[in-house]
């Protein structure tokens, strides 16, 4: 059975949607009372969190330091990025109960070990302070006193700090404001080492009305019955309205590394008069209580009540109603639409490329022979096709793409007819014709002889010298100009890389592949398409946002440029033939290390002018910056590998970035997705050396 139309399967997500929300807010209306929060990391979607510092997601799991060479120091921080309301009316505070499993590992036998995680709540949802003794959560700085006055914070320590009165090097404490502890115990009585290695569990209870905050701790799942840590305190000062909830660690001169495996959080006995933002609301049902002597009034109200309550529920399903019948209209108008546009495309869609039928194709192709096969992409299978001469004409070859699944990729196949044909530039694929006969989906470009750059450039041998390299950069960055600031509307490719750039017969650089590709008015902002794309190519803030740019184009083609200087892929394995290394982060080492030139392809054995290579491979650094708003314009980067401007200043440590998305992608699928870590990135507040080293090991 043919899949329904993506119109129509939009149009019934929609409706269900609409449904969703109405059935939310007739429930809204009827309830009353507080909301507890409760939330499971299980659960959380990439949305929900905010990555600091050093801190990154691997597996479902989040790292808060990474392993760096020692004397190096690092922090970082991860925060749920909604705020929870703790404060209640009359100085009161809710309760809350917080578990998680978290691993403190030693890179190296006999070192000093580093200084521990915390659990916090504070009021800034930026949360990163100074590494050592500060956690990664405080700060030294007399302007951060206000913020750090706020923070409760329970830290388990590894590191003995005599200036902070810390009991020993393996304890937990209760912080309040500073990181010195208000009460701290050893650790060693309960037979607990924190950076043993082992996956340990903390769960950490605070009862606001019996003013009592416990810790315990165990190896396994099971609550001990006896804390390690219990404190009597109020919290009440410190709990306000808006919260924000999460973890940090840091470490100073050592290559201890912090891992949060999972946690849940609630809290409870919240005031009935507060309202807050959850993740998960449970809603306390109210009774009313009828004051003595006041019988009459007292039904009246009663009534009253249940008139409100009906009027609260026969609202929303009114509207509810209204919803299905414009939707309903809608899905109709859809199918009819889509059924006129699935009978054939009009010969007016396309001007200039001509249409060529299935049987000429067919035969170019020797029937679309596996011989004859030169290539695959995300829409389909790519053919030689070998049209014989005639007697005013010479035979011409060209390359055919087909569609495997035509009916899923019609939409594929009409973005790419649609936006191809009405562009001209020297660096573009050209587009001869099409084909949709016999239900196929068929596109007809020129043919490259040369294949593509991926091919030439990691192929034994290497055929691409120096100047034809420094050409292919410089006119894909002119390709670029045009499709972002030169067209009448701008065209974001979305899957710049090397095997969708492709060589003529005079090794010049053709753009191809638009697939991908989206038409978006100059004055427009973007719209979210989160899976298209190469892992390896795809700029940080679209893999978080799911948002097409032309910065997110700016730094595919930062990549493939220090492809083109370096000969290597973007993850590619080190030289010893073990760990993953990202190519971004490699050339921005060596760049910190004053030793740009090195990343040169040694394949190329010298044969380059020194001062083009720096200004490709700078050029290549700057497009592929962690923060958008830094990358040159494509104008900008033609102007400069033209000579006509001086290359973007390039910082010798990589940027960092904070992650904080509207994309609702769980933390598994990340994983999955992306295979490599997603870090974050505010840089902490160091009070000593940091590593110079990649932020990225893939």
């Amino acid at each position: 059975m043919d899949a329904p139309p993506l119109r129509l399967r939009l149009a019934v997500a929609f409706l269900s949607l609409l449904l969703t929300v109405s059935a939310s807010a007739a429930a809204a209306s009827g309830g009353g009372g507080g909301f507890n929060v409760s939330f499971d990391s299980a659960a959380l979607a990439f949305s929900d969190l905010t990555l600091l510092g050093d801190s990154f997601l691997r597996n479902g799991s989040v790292g808060l330091t990474r392993d760096t060479a020692v004397p190096s120091s690092s922090a970082g921080s991860v925060l749920c990025s909604r705020a929870v309301a703790f404060g209640g009316g009359g100085g009161s505070a809710a309760s809350f109960a917080a578990r998680f499993s978290f691993v403190i590992a030693e890179q190296n036998a006999g070192s000093t070990g580093g200084d521990g995680i915390a659990f916090f709540i504070s009021p800034d949802h930026a949360t990163l302070g100074a590494t050592g003794g500060y956690l990664g959560l405080f700060n030294s700085s007399s302007s951060a006193a206000k913020t750090n006055a706020s923070i409760v914070a329970v830290e388990f320590d590894t590191m003995l700090n005599d200036e902070f009165g810390d009991p020993s090097d393996n304890h937990v404490g209760l912080d309040l404001g500073l990181p010195v502890s208000v009460n701290a115990v050893d650790l060693a009585a309960f037979g607990v080492v924190l950076n043993s290695g082992n996956l340990t569990t903390a769960w950490i209870d605070y009862h606001g009305a019996d003013h009592l905050l416990q810790v315990s701790l165990s190896y396994s799942a099971a609550k001990p019955a006896k804390p390690v840590l219990s404190v009597a305190v109020d919290l009440s000062p410190y709990l306000r309205d808006a919260m924000y909830v999460g973890f940090s660690a840091s470490t100073e001169g050592s290559t201890q590394q912090h891992t949060i495996k999972e946690w849940t959080f609630q809290t409870f006995g919240f005031p009935s008069a507060t309202n807050s933002s959850s993740f998960s609301n449970t809603t306390g049902n109210a009774s009313a209580q009828t004051v003595p002597g006041e019988a009459a009034a007292g039904g009246a109200a009663s009534r009253k009540k249940r008139f409100g309550l009906a009027l609260g529920i026969l609202g929303p399903v009114a509207l509810a109603v209204s919803f299905v019948f414009f939707a309903w209209v809608s899905i109709r108008k859809l199918i009819e639409l889509t059924s006129r546009k699935n009978a054939g495309f009009l010969p007016e869609l396309v001007k200039g490329p001509r249409k060529f039928s299935y049987k000429e194709l067919s035969a170019a192709t020797r029937g679309f022979h596996a011989s004859r096969v030169i290539g695959k992409g995300a829409f389909g299978t790519v053919y030689k096709a070998a049209m014989p001469g005639t007697a005013t004409a010479s035979a011409v070859s060209y390359a055919v793409k087909r569609s495997t699944q035509a009916h899923q990729s019609r939409n594929e196949f009409v973005a790419e007819l649609s936006v191809i044909a009405c562009l001209r530039h020297k660096n573009l694929v050209q587009l001869e014709g099409w084909c949709d006969d016999k239900g196929e989906l068929l596109l007809v470009y020129e043919y490259m002889p040369n294949g593509s750059l991926d091919k030439a450039l990691y192929g034994e041998p290497c055929t691409l010298s120096w100047p034809e390299r420094y050409t292919v950069a410089s006119g894909i960055a002119s390709v670029l100009s045009y499709l972002h600031q030169e067209c009448e509307q701008r065209v974001i490719h979305r899957d710049i890389k090397t095997s969708n750039i492709l060589l003529d017969g005079n090794l010049s650089p053709r753009l191809g592949d638009f697939g991908l590709a989206r038409l978006m008015d100059h004055n427009k902002s973007p719209v979210s398409t989160l899976t298209a794309g190469t892992m390896g190519y795809l700029a940080p803030e679209y893999l978080q946002s799911g948002k097409a740019t032309e910065q997110t184009d700016v730094f595919s083609y930062g990549v493939v440029v220090l492809e083109v200087c370096c000969g290597r892929r973007p993850i590619d394995k080190d030289d010893g033939g073990g760990k993953n290394v990202n190519l971004v982060d490699w050339v921005w080492r060596l760049h910190g290390e004053d030793r740009l030139i090195d990343a040169a392809d040694p394949r190329l054995a010298g044969g380059f002018y020194r001062d083009e290579m720096l200004r490709l491979l700078l050029v290549g650094l700057s497009c592929a910056n962690p923060n958008c708003d830094e990358r040159p314009a494509m104008r900008r980067v033609v102007q400069i590998l033209n000579r006509e401007a001086e290359p973007v200043p390039v910082p010798r440590k990589k940027p960092l970035l904070v992650f904080s998305s509207s994309a609702s992608i769980k933390l598994q699928e990340i994983a999955f997705a992306c295979g490599d870590d997603v870090r974050g990135g505010l840089p902490a507040a160091a009070t000593s050396p940091r590593s110079e080293g990649g932020d990225i090991e893939r």
